[in-house]
């Protein structure tokens, strides 16, 4: 297989946590299926039960404490790992928007996210989507960023879309309450350092991310020349039940070697820096 290195998100690097005889994967995107900028195609109910059952699943607990239990601050039998709380929807900034397509959506869904923790109150986020027609759980990763920033962004902006800038791990909402896209508003340090504390407007945020990694998308010959960039060369992935595409982000593809630790063979264990929220 032919890799496609992409810029690895800061502090959140992938991690040998549990050793054994796993396989390296490299795992490709969907391609987007919002159109006319407008939100994001989302999940519908039955596609976040049906994720939040397979977090749950007993083989999916099972590796959540030897997760937890993996630098001896608890052990494994007693990890006693739980979900909590909602499984949400995980969106990314879109290429094609970065690219300035027409009618592009400003984030594309990824995969659905649950939190966990452990009987010492460690956190950790269960990465979902579905393969086969059954939903996975494709990655563990330490914090529960995916859920605490949906919850901000729902306080912040009712109603708008909580998305990700991976490669300088930000946190956006989309501000729709007057029904025209009008602000893209900060969630962390991050997104402050890139638009501000108010905010900015779609347009001038496509004009930001356009600049910053627009010739480094696929094709691109930043990205022919195997340098790392801010993408991987997009894939066919998994789709939800109600036909929006759901499949593991891009900064894992471009991270490194990632673990497969047994879970429907394709799980994921992956570190996260400790990290300052805005």
């Amino acid at each position: 297989m032919t890799r496609h290195p992409s810029r690895p998100v800061p502090g959140r690097l992938v991690r040998a946590a549990l050793a054994g005889s796993a396989a390296t994967l490299l795992l490709g995107l969907a391609a987007p299926a919002a159109s006319a900028d407008t939100d994001p195609a989302a999940p519908s109910a039955a596609s976040r039960a049906a994720a939040h059952r397979a977090a749950e699943a007993p083989k999916n607990l099972d590796t959540l404490s030897r997760f937890f239990a993996r630098e001896g601050a608890v052990t494994k039998a007693a990890a006693d790992p739980r979900v909590e709380g909602r499984t949400v929807p995980v969106y990314y900034l879109s290429p094609d928007f970065v690219a300035g397509k027409k009618g592009a959506s400003i984030a594309r869904l990824e995969f659905l996210a649950s939190k966990a923790v452990s009987s010492d109150g460690q956190e950790a986020s269960l990465w979902t989507v579905r393969q086969g027609g059954t939903w996975q759980v494709v990655n563990i990763a330490t914090g529960d960023d995916e859920t605490h920033y949906a919850r901000v962004g729902a306080e912040k902006a009712p109603g708008g879309t909580v998305f990700h800038e991976p490669q300088i791990n930000a946190w956006y909402v989309l501000d729709d309450r007057d029904g025209t896209h009008t602000r893209v508003l900060p969630l962390d340090k991050d997104a402050t350092r890139a638009v501000g504390a108010q905010g900015t407007s779609v347009a001038a945020y496509r004009e930001r991310v356009h600049k910053a990694y627009a010739d480094k998308l696929p094709g691109s010959a930043y990205e022919k020349s195997g340098k790392a960039g801010g993408y991987d060369e997009p894939a066919p992935g998994p789709k939800t039940d109600d036909g929006g595409p759901v499949t593991v982000a891009s900064s894992l593809a471009g991270a490194g070697a990632l673990l497969a630790l047994g879970l429907s063979g394709a799980a994921l264990v992956r570190r996260r820096g400790a990290r300052q929220r805005g």
